[in-house]
C-alpha cells in the first residue's frame, strides 16, 4: 500500500539503526518522480532530552511558574520512498489514525470563535492548498515561501504561523484542525490549592484589606483559601454522613465542620467537651459548598438529594419505550387501581356520603386504549381486579344494562382475554390470582415494589381521569393544584352516586379511545395505510395486520372465572340472596318455589357481580350454561343499588338498632303508665259505686242485656230496651240452629 499525503504512520523499528528514529509521522508530500517522501515527526518513541544548562533551580518558590507551552513541531524530513515501502512490507511501518476530539465536530456557537477560525483559515490558506504546498516544498526546499506569503497577506506574526502549522501536523492537513480551543483557556476543573508557601488566595480582597492597602499596609486574609488538606478533609467528612439522602446544604456544612475541623477538646463531667474552632481554622460554608459542587459529579449530587426509588421512578434515563417487547394489541394489558379524587353519595339515600371510590383501569400497552374499568367502594384486591378483567372482555350490552348506560362500540374487534397481564405485586402474589391464571392460561407479570414508572401509561390515564373531572364535577378535588389553594376537599358538595360516576367514566374513557392524539406512534407504513392516530385506530389497525391477540372464552366461563361465588336459598316465593328476591322464567317453569314450599328449601351456588344487585347467575341443573336471575320488583333493593351500598344500609340499620329498641322501651313504659292509671281509676270508681248501691241487683246476663241495649238505643226506656234485646237474642238463636241443621244435611249428602 503506497503512502499518500496527510496519512499518518508509525515506524516501529529501524533495522539500519539510525536512518530514521522510531515514532509517529505524518506524510506531507509523496513524490514518486524523485523517490522522496516528505514527512513530519509528530512524536518519537523514545526521545532523549539533553541535560538542562544554566544555573541550578531553586528548591522552593513562593509561586509556581506557569506551565511551559508545548514544543513546536513541523520540521520537514526527506525520506527515501523505496526504503519506507520496504519497511512497510516487513510490517515495521503501519498506518495509524489520529482522531480528533468531539468538540471539533460541533458547530461553533460564539461569534468571536467564528471570527478567529476564519482568520486562521485565511492565514493558513497556502498550507491547506495541496498544489501550493507541493510547489513551495519542491521549489524552496521548505516552508519559508508560504510563511512569508502568509505574513504579508494577513499581517500575522511568524510565531502564530508555526504554531498553526504544528496543529496541522498533529491533527491533519484540514481546515477543521484550526478550530480555536478556547474551551481550554483557564484550565477549568483544575484545582488551584492555596497551600502554605504556595499560591495565595485569589479573588477580591476584603474591605479591611482594601482600606489598609490604601495606607500602604498589606494585611493577610483572615480566612485562608482552600488548601489540599482542607479539600480532602471536606470530602472525607461528607462521605461519613450516614444518611442515604444528604441533608440540606446548611446542615451538611455544619456536620462536615463538626466532623473534620473540630480538633480541640477539654475534659468535662465524665466526657470530653468540644472546643469551638477559631476563625480561619475551618472553611466557610461557601468554600465547603464550592468543593462539594466541583469535586462531586452532577449526577452523583442528584443521587444524594433523593432516594434510589425516586430516582428510578422520576429521574433515571429512559432506555426504551413502554411497548418494547409487545407484539400488538391484546398482547399485554396493564392494570392499576387508585382512589378517585371525588366524593360520592349513596343510591339508597342521597343524603348519605359513601366516600371516595376505588377506580381500576385496564390499558392495552401497545395501542394505549382503555379496554375496561371498574368502580367500587372496597379496597384493592384480586376480587375487584378480576371484576375489572370481566368488564374488559364481557358483552358491552351486559355492562350497559347493569350500570344503566348506552354502550358505544369504540374498539373493533371487541377485546378478548390478553396474553399477559401486568399487575401490582400484591395481586401477583395472591393464590387466587395464580389459580385464575392457570385456569385460563394467563401469563402474569408485575413491576418491582415502588416502581409505578414501569406502568407509567396507567398512571398517566389516572391523571387524565382526575384532571377531566376537576372543577366541574361536584365533590371532586385535585391534589396537584395545591399552589392555587384548590386542594381543599368539600364532601358536602358531592352529588353523584356510584352508578352515575360509572356512566361519567364510561363517557370520558370512550372519548379518550376515539380522540386521544397518537400521532407519535404512527410510522411511515401506518401513515400510508391511513391509520387514524388514536388508541382505537391503532387497535383496529393492529388486528387488521394480524398482529393482535385474540382468544375466545364463553360468557359462562367468564362468569364462573372472574365473578365472586356465594350461595343463595330457594324459598317458597323466590330465590333469596342478601335479603332480595330473584327469579327467571326457567325457575318459574320448573316450579322451584313449589318444590321448596312443599318439600323444604335448599341452597344453590351463585355468581354475583360486585356492583349493582340487579343480577346473579346460577348453574342450570336441567340444561346447559348458567341461569341469569333478575331481581324482583318487590325486593328490598332496586336494581341500581350496589352490594356495597346494600351492606351500608344493613350496617346502618344494625347501628340504629339500639336506638330503635330504646324508643320501643320508652313507648312501652309510656303505655304501661297509662294502663296503670286507667286501672287505678277504674278500681276507685267501682269501689265507690258498690258502696253507694242499694236494693236488688240484676243478674250478669240481665246486666249485659241492659248494657248492650242502652248502647244501641240511647233514647228508649229500660223495659223496651230489655224486650227488644230478648227478641234479637231469640232471632239469633234460631238462625244459628238453622245453620247447624243445614250443615248436617250437607255432610250426609
Amino acid at each position: 500500500m503506497e503512502l499518500i499525503a496527510n496519512q499518518a504512520f508509525k515506524l516501529l523499528e529501524d533495522p539500519f539503526q539510525g536512518a530514521y528514529p522510531a515514532g509517529i509521522y505524518r506524510v506531507i508530500l509523496d513524490e514518486a518522480a524523485i523517490n522522496q517522501t516528505v514527512c513530519v515527526c509528530i512524536e518519537r518513541a523514545s526521545e532523549e532530552r539533553p541535560p538542562r544548562g544554566g544555573r541550578r533551580k531553586k528548591e522552593k518558590t513562593l509561586r509556581p511558574r506557569k506551565k511551559a507551552p508545548a514544543a513546536l513541531i513541523g520540521e520537514l524530513i526527506w525520506m527515501d520512498r523505496d526504503y519506507l515501502l520496504q519497511l512497510q512490507s516487513k510490517k515495521l511501518l503501519i498506518t495509524v489514525e489520529i482522531e480528533r476530539e468531539s468538540i471539533y465536530y460541533k458547530p461553533i456557537e460564539s461569534q468571536r470563535d467564528r471570527d478567529l477560525f476564519s482568520n486562521r483559515c485565511n492565514a493558513m490558506a497556502g498550507f491547506l492548498d495541496p498544489m501550493r504546498l507541493k510547489e513551495s516544498i519542491l521549489v524552496n526546499q521548505g516552508l519559508g515561501g508560504l510563511v512569508r506569503e502568509a505574513i504579508s497577506a494577513t499581517g500575522v506574526c511568524r510565531a502564530l504561523i508555526y504554531k498553526l502549522w504544528t496543529i496541522l501536523c498533529i491533527l491533519g492537513l484540514d481546515a477543521l484542525s484550526l478550530l480555536p480551543r478556547r474551551d481550554r483557556c483557564g484550565a477549568p476543573s483544575v484545582p488551584r490549592p492555596c497551600d502554605p508557601d504556595g499560591r495565595q488566595k485569589a479573588g477580591r480582597k476584603t474591605r479591611l484589606q482594601r482600606i489598609a492597602r490604601l495606607h500602604g499596609v498589606i494585611l493577610p486574609p483572615k480566612q485562608p483559601g482552600m488548601s489540599t488538606e482542607w479539600r480532602a478533609a471536606i470530602l472525607a467528612a461528607d462521605r461519613q454522613i450516614p444518611t442515604a439522602v444528604k441533608p440540606k446544604m446548611s446542615d451538611r456544612c455544619d456536620l462536615i465542620i463538626k466532623s473534620a475541623f473540630v480538633k480541640r477538646y477539654r475534659p468535662g463531667m465524665g466526657c470530653l467537651v468540644e472546643v469551638d474552632p477559631k476563625l480561619g481554622e475551618y472553611p466557610t460554608k461557601r468554600q465547603i459548598r464550592r468543593v462539594l459542587e466541583v469535586d462531586i459529579p452532577r449526577l452523583q449530587r442528584l443521587l444524594q438529594r433523593t432516594t434510589q426509588g425516586h430516582f428510578k421512578r422520576c429521574l433515571r434515563g429512559l432506555v426504551a419505550r413502554n411497548w418494547k417487547g409487545v407484539s400488538g394489541p391484546g398482547h399485554t394489558w396493564a392494570i392499576d387501581s387508585t382512589r378517585g379524587d371525588i366524593y360520592l353519595r349513596s343510591s339508597i339515600n342521597r343524603a348519605w356520603i359513601v366516600g371516595r371510590p376505588i377506580v381500576y383501569i385496564i390499558v392495552d400497552v401497545w395501542s394505549t386504549a382503555i379496554v375496561g374499568f371498574h368502580v367500587c367502594l372496597t379496597g384493592p384486591s384480586w376480587n375487584t381486579a378480576k371484576t375489572s378483567i370481566f368488564n374488559s372482555i364481557c358483552d358491552p350490552s351486559l355492562l350497559g344494562d347493569l350500570w344503566g348506560y348506552e354502550p358505544m362500540l369504540c374498539l373493533n374487534p371487541l377485546p378478548s382475554i390478553c396474553y399477559q397481564l401486568m399487575c401490582d405485586r400484591g395481586e401477583y402474589l395472591s393464590k387466587a390470582a395464580s389459580i385464575t391464571a392457570l385456569k385460563i392460561h394467563l401469563s402474569m407479570a408485575y413491576a418491582p415494589p415502588y416502581r409505578p414508572d414501569l406502568k407509567g401509561i396507567v398512571e398517566v390515564l389516572h391523571r387524565i381521569e382526575k384532571d377531566a373531572q376537576f372543577l366541574f364535577m361536584p365533590g371532586a378535588m385535585d391534589y396537584r393544584r395545591a399552589e392555587f389553594d384548590l386542594r381543599k376537599s368539600h364532601p358536602a358538595e358531592s352529588a353523584m352516586t356510584v352508578r352515575e360516576y360509572v356512566q361519567y367514566l364510561y363517557i370520558i374513557f370512550t372519548e379518550y379511545n376515539l380522540t386521544a392524539n397518537r400521532s407519535h406512534r404512527l410510522d411511515a407504513h401506518m401513515v400510508a395505510a391511513g391509520v387514524f392516530p388514536s388508541p382505537s385506530g391503532l387497535w383496529r389497525w393492529g388486528y387488521e395486520m394480524g398482529i393482535g391477540v385474540q382468544r375466545a372464552l364463553p360468557q359462562s366461563d367468564l362468569i364462573t372465572t372472574f365473578l365472586e361465588s356465594d350461595t343463595a336459598r330457594v324459598g317458597r316465593s323466590s330465590i333469596v340472596y342478601a335479603g332480595n328476591d330473584y327469579s327467571c322464567p326457567t325457575v318459574n317453569a320448573e316450579e322451584w318455589t313449589t318444590i321448596a314450599r312443599n318439600f323444604g328449601s335448599w341452597e344453590i351456588p351463585i355468581r354475583k357481580y360486585p356492583g349493582p344487585v340487579g343480577r346473579i347467575w346460577t348453574p342450570n341443573t336441567n340444561g346447559k350454561g348458567l341461569l341469569e336471575l333478575k331481581i324482583s320488583d318487590q325486593a328490598k333493593a332496586s336494581a341500581e343499588v350496589t352490594f356495597d351500598e346494600l351492606c351500608d344500609s344493613i350496617a346502618y340499620q344494625q347501628m340504629q338498632q339500639p336506638t330503635i329498641e330504646h324508643e320501643r322501651v320508652l313507648q312501652a313504659l309510656k303505655s304501661l303508665r297509662k294502663v296503670d292509671a286507667l286501672r287505678e281509676t277504674a278500681v276507685r270508681l267501682t269501689q265507690e259505686a258498690i258502696s253507694k248501691a242499694t236494693g236488688p241487683m240484676p243478674t250478669m246476663t240481665e246486666a249485659r242485656i241492659i248494657e248492650t241495649a242502652c248502647a244501641n238505643n240511647v233514647s228508649g226506656s229500660e223495659s223496651q230496651t230489655a224486650e227488644k234485646a230478648r227478641d234479637e237474642a231469640m232471632e239469633a238463636h234460631e238462625e244459628m240452629m238453622h245453620a247447624v241443621l243445614h250443615s248436617q244435611v250437607e255432610e250426609g249428602s
